[in-house]
């Protein structure tokens, strides 16, 4: 079992495939990024090794990230090992859904049982400048086919930048006046690459509701009031699905937090606000003992942050979100 000193159990594991991704965010990453080669990346027998160690260790909830990881070669043979490892009874995935409508049916049949996926925006133009590549009906073509595959239900991921999508909330909530998905509204976060750019055009969670309720009406709690996961949920009168806030700079939920991350050159980020890594590949390539391996993960977890530092002006500096995983 997995706890850290402040009495948290942590049972929930975020493991990044790959730094790579098809899209270039303007909130994730330059547009001329330069990814890590292959090499030095987790393989496939790497990731399986850490799952097993995981799983023994407590940890039942896996969900794979990027980068983005459809782009990751053996995906659909990696997703059967993982789901199929004793004691891991969800795996999960975040996408960004462009390759989706190809690999939805083979990913659940291999046992994966959802996806999040991230829309930032209803308007091709718009989308297209925000990820400076994507084409928006690729991303529809792969929900869809995640709902006909089973992958649900699913949530919808949208990062709010002031300048580029705040008009888009309104429209992103009305999905779930017909559709049976989560909309989640998510604050844009300060990493290494764009900072300047991601703490001047935050849109607050307070200011996102406010938009929704002015337009659509009184937004209703759901869930009992309590978190899914990262997100404090609501529900419009009389719609299919919720809608949800992740607040992670103004309402920040460290208090709950259950995970800890993987990153694809093989470090446990412990928060994914805080720099602190502790580095799993490279004792693992020199030949370490399951035994030191276990230890070096308790000890890490051990030490996990209770929350983030923006509040005293520290931000992380050391990563770009694509190379965290979120």
């Amino acid at each position: 079992m997995a706890i850290d000193r402040f009495g948290r159990q942590i049972t929930y594991l975020r493991i990044s495939l790959t730094d790579h991704c098809n899209l270039r965010c303007v909130y994730c990453m330059p547009e001329d990024m330069t990814f890590r080669p292959n090499a030095e990346i987790m393989q496939d027998d790497e990731i399986l090794q850490f799952v097993r160690l995981f799983s023994k260790l407590g940890f039942t909830k896996i969900r794979l990230t990027g980068g983005e990881p459809t782009v990751r070669a053996n995906l659909v043979n990696l997703v059967h090992e993982i789901a199929h490892t004793p004691g891991i009874n969800s795996l999960t995935m975040t996408t960004n859904g462009v390759l989706l409508s190809k690999l939805a049916h083979l990913l659940a049949k291999a046992g994966l049982k959802r996806v999040n996926i991230s829309l930032d925006t209803l308007d091709q133009e718009k989308f297209r400048r925000l990820t400076r590549w994507g084409k928006i009906e690729d991303v529809w073509a792969g929900i869809r086919a995640a709902e006909d595959a089973g992958l649900t239900p699913i949530k919808i991921n949208a990062v709010i930048v002031k300048g580029y999508n705040e008009k888009d909330i309104v429209d992103l909530a009305r999905l779930t006046q017909k559709n049976p998905w989560q909309v989640r509204y998510i604050e844009m976060m300060p990493f290494a690459g764009a900072t300047d750019f991601q703490l001047n055009q935050v849109v607050t969670a307070e200011e996102m509701k406010a938009c929704i309720e002015a337009n659509l009406g009184l937004l209703e709690i759901a869930n009992g009031g309590r978190l899914d996961g990262e997100a404090r949920l609501y529900h419009l009168p009389g719609a299919q699905g919720d809608i949800g806030f992740i607040s992670s700079v103004t309402q920040p939920f460290c208090a709950a937090c259950n995970r800890a991350r993987l990153t694809a050159d093989g470090r446990l980020r412990l928060c994914l606000l805080r720099e602190g890594e502790v580095d799993l590949l490279t004792p693992l390539r020199a030949g370490a003992s399951i035994d030191e391996l276990r230890q070096l993960i308790v000890d890490g977890i051990w030490v996990k942050p209770w929350g983030h530092g923006l509040e005293q002006g520290i931000v992380p500096l050391n990563r770009v979100m694509s190379e965290i995983g979120g």
